[in-house]
């Protein structure tokens, strides 16, 4: 498991509040925010019903936080639309979950939520 208990609380806690405090319940139907923990990595997507099939819905990733154990360091990453990955040069790392969460939420630049 590439995360402890602690640290899946954690997560729980500052990316999945993200995700809650985002996007208004009575939206919910048409647009959500979710994350998704694959390896050492926490992905938050933006999903929404499919144009052509309003029954499926699509996920388009958002961004993209990595932790490296041995630092115990998160990084932050944005997609360029050619969905190259990038890290995210004003918060380049931090040992703090919550403030790079704080970084998505603000998203000074435009580089999550445009």
């Amino acid at each position: 498991m590439a995360f402890s208990k602690e640290q899946l609380k954690t997560i729980r806690r500052e990316v999945g509040g993200l995700c809650e405090r985002r996007v208004p319940e009575h939206f919910r139907d048409q647009v959500r925010l979710v994350y998704a923990i694959e390896g050492t990595n926490v992905y938050i997507r933006e999903t929404r019903p499919s144009f052509l099939d309003p029954s499926e819905w699509t996920s388009m990733d958002v961004a993209k936080l990595r932790y490296i154990k041995t630092s115990n360091e998160w990084s932050l990453y944005w997609k360029r639309a050619s969905g190259k990955w990038l890290l995210y040069d004003p918060a380049k790392g931090s040992t703090s979950l919550e403030a790079l969460i704080g970084e998505v939420a603000a998203d000074e630049y435009g580089c999550f939520f445009g």
